[in-house]
Protein backbone atom coordinates (compact mmCIF):
# COMPACT_ATOMS: atom_id res chain seq x y z
CA UNK A 1 0.00 0.00 0.00
CA UNK A 2 1.17 3.48 -0.82
CA UNK A 3 1.48 5.91 2.03
CA UNK A 4 -0.41 9.18 1.69
CA UNK A 5 1.95 12.13 1.90
CA UNK A 6 0.41 15.29 3.26
CA UNK A 7 2.10 18.41 1.99
CA UNK A 8 1.64 21.87 3.39
CA UNK A 9 1.03 24.29 0.51
CA UNK A 10 3.66 26.98 -0.02
CA UNK A 11 2.67 30.30 1.59
CA UNK A 12 1.87 32.86 -1.08
CA UNK A 13 3.81 36.10 -0.96
CA UNK A 14 1.72 39.19 -0.33
CA UNK A 15 1.70 41.29 -3.53
CA UNK A 16 0.84 44.48 -1.61
CA UNK A 17 3.77 44.07 0.80
CA UNK A 18 6.21 43.39 -2.04
CA UNK A 19 5.00 46.56 -3.84
CA UNK A 20 5.18 48.51 -0.52
CA UNK A 21 1.51 49.56 -0.69
CA UNK A 22 -0.19 50.17 2.66
CA UNK A 23 -3.42 51.81 1.44
CA UNK A 24 -5.41 50.51 -1.53
CA UNK A 25 -6.89 53.35 -3.61
CA UNK A 26 -9.84 52.92 -5.98
CA UNK A 27 -8.13 55.18 -8.56
CA UNK A 28 -5.19 52.76 -8.94
CA UNK A 29 -6.86 50.56 -11.56
CA UNK A 30 -3.60 48.89 -12.65
CA UNK A 31 -3.21 47.45 -9.15
CA UNK A 32 -6.88 46.53 -8.81
CA UNK A 33 -6.90 44.60 -12.10
CA UNK A 34 -4.44 42.13 -10.56
CA UNK A 35 -7.13 41.19 -8.03
CA UNK A 36 -9.93 40.71 -10.59
CA UNK A 37 -10.39 37.55 -12.66
CA UNK A 38 -10.88 37.60 -16.43
CA UNK A 39 -14.62 37.19 -15.80
CA UNK A 40 -14.71 40.33 -13.65
CA UNK A 41 -14.90 38.65 -10.22
CA UNK A 42 -12.80 39.69 -7.24
CA UNK A 43 -10.22 36.98 -6.56
CA UNK A 44 -10.29 35.15 -3.22
CA UNK A 45 -7.73 35.70 -0.45
CA UNK A 46 -6.36 32.20 -0.78
CA UNK A 47 -5.63 32.90 -4.46
CA UNK A 48 -4.03 36.33 -4.02
CA UNK A 49 -2.28 35.82 -0.68
CA UNK A 50 -3.36 39.05 1.04
CA UNK A 51 -4.49 39.50 4.64
CA UNK A 52 -8.12 39.81 5.74
CA UNK A 53 -7.92 43.58 6.21
CA UNK A 54 -6.22 44.05 2.83
CA UNK A 55 -8.83 41.88 1.12
CA UNK A 56 -11.56 44.12 2.55
CA UNK A 57 -9.71 47.22 1.31
CA UNK A 58 -9.34 45.66 -2.14
CA UNK A 59 -13.02 44.68 -2.30
CA UNK A 60 -14.14 48.16 -1.27
CA UNK A 61 -11.75 49.80 -3.75
CA UNK A 62 -12.88 47.54 -6.62
CA UNK A 63 -16.54 48.27 -5.86
CA UNK A 64 -15.86 52.02 -5.72
CA UNK A 65 -13.90 51.87 -8.99
CA UNK A 66 -16.76 49.99 -10.64
CA UNK A 67 -19.24 52.59 -9.40
CA UNK A 68 -17.05 55.38 -10.83
CA UNK A 69 -16.82 53.46 -14.16
CA UNK A 70 -13.06 52.97 -13.83
CA UNK A 71 -13.47 49.19 -13.85
CA UNK A 72 -16.11 47.07 -15.59
CA UNK A 73 -18.66 45.13 -13.55
CA UNK A 74 -18.11 42.06 -15.70
CA UNK A 75 -16.23 40.98 -18.77
CA UNK A 76 -17.93 41.62 -22.10
CA UNK A 77 -16.42 38.43 -23.59
CA UNK A 78 -19.15 35.81 -24.00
Amino acid sequence: MAKAVLRKPKKKSNPLKSAKIELVDYKDTALLRKFISDRGKIRARRVTGVSVQEQRQIARAVKNAREMALLPYSSSAR
